[in-house]
């Protein structure tokens, strides 16, 4: 009796973690997802439109992006993809980390993709070239159409774009390539770039990275980036185009693996999203990428608190 009683403790707490664990998000399959960019719209739901891994692939070599949806955070709808390579003319590879926006009643999708093969054992017989395209939907879900049938430009080489709409209804693109901080104003119509692209002042720091992502609290600009490709890390100013300042370490590394994020306020508490590599149901002896989310706050003079990696994440209380 006493065995029956610590076996239905053991199932109990089993079962418990099962359901209030959430981390990784549920996203009712088994699909594998990065580089998140999560954005609420006029509905009040949250979206995530996120890059796709194919199972125990050998390289990042990835064919479309899939959209999620919450009304709570908890429970999740894949609407499965809204943009595949195959849609495209003038690139068939290298489905990365994507971006999205609102502006002038349409959905805007920037999204890297690229052409050619990257030699990771001799780089010298790389071919490999990436660019950043714009679609556009009616509906926040897709499917959408490639808006000008080809890059915003092409040199110099960009993936991982963040496209940011400012209070006064202007348009940047951030983007990682061409070897520097750069951003550019976009036009109107979000379907091209205006001017140069700008050449940010970062303070005398500029490690290596991966995609940005910019945000606006209470009249300050945050640039936040995964430095050195994984540990997240963030400058402020007052101008969408710096100059920034360093501030340090929002999340540190976990098993010297990349990591890829977004910042977002959804019912009054901001949500920082991001991906770890974990083990999962695929044979391929390696682990995969899978979206995660932890809540994320300020200090009274705007800095942001480090966050930790939780096996809770959004489920735990506030």
């Amino acid at each position: 009796m006493k065995l029956f009683k610590i076996k239905t403790i053991w199932i109990y707490v089993l079962l418990t973690s099962t359901c209030f664990s959430q981390n990784p998000l549920n996203f009712g399959s088994d699909i594998l997802t990065a580089d998140p960019s999560a954005h609420v719209w006029k509905d009040g739901k949250m979206y995530i439109y996120a890059s796709h891994d194919e199972p125990c692939q050998e390289d990042f070599w990835m064919k479309d992006w899939h959209v999620f949806s919450s009304g709570d955070l908890i429970n999740w709808t894949d609407h499965g993809a809204c943009l595949s390579v195959d849609d495209l003319s003038w690139a068939d590879n290298f489905a990365w980390a994507p971006d999205a926006a609102y502006k002038n009643g349409k959905y805007y999708f920037c999204f890297p993709v690229g052409t050619g093969f990257k030699d990771r054992k001799n780089p010298k017989n790389s071919t490999k070239w990436m660019g950043l395209g714009i679609a556009v939907s009616d509906s926040p879900t897709g499917p959408f159409k490639d808006a000008i049938g080809k890059p915003l430009w092409t040199e110099p080489y960009a993936n991982d774009p963040c496209l940011f709409i400012d209070d006064d209804d202007k348009g940047y693109i951030y983007f990682n390539g061409g070897g520097d901080y750069l951003v550019a104003e976009m036009a109107d119509d979000l379907l091209s770039v205006k001017g140069e692209l700008y050449k940010m002042d970062m303070g005398g720091y500029k490690p290596k990275r991966e995609g940005p992502w910019v945000f606006k609290r209470n009249g300050i600009y945050y640039y936040t980036m995964p430095e050195d490709n994984r540990v997240l890390t963030y400058y402020t100013s007052n101008s969408p185009k710096g100059p920034w300042k360093y501030q340090g370490e929002i999340m540190n590394e976990e098993n010297a693996s990349n990591n890829h994020h977004s910042i977002v306020k959804f019912n009054g508490q901001w949500i920082l999203f991001y991906h770890r590599w974990v083990d999962t149901e695929f044979d391929c002896n390696k682990k995969q990428r899978k979206i995660c989310a932890e809540y994320l706050y300020f200090n009274e003079d705007g800095t942001i608190k480090p966050v930790e990696r939780t096996e809770a994440g959004l489920s735990k209380k506030l």
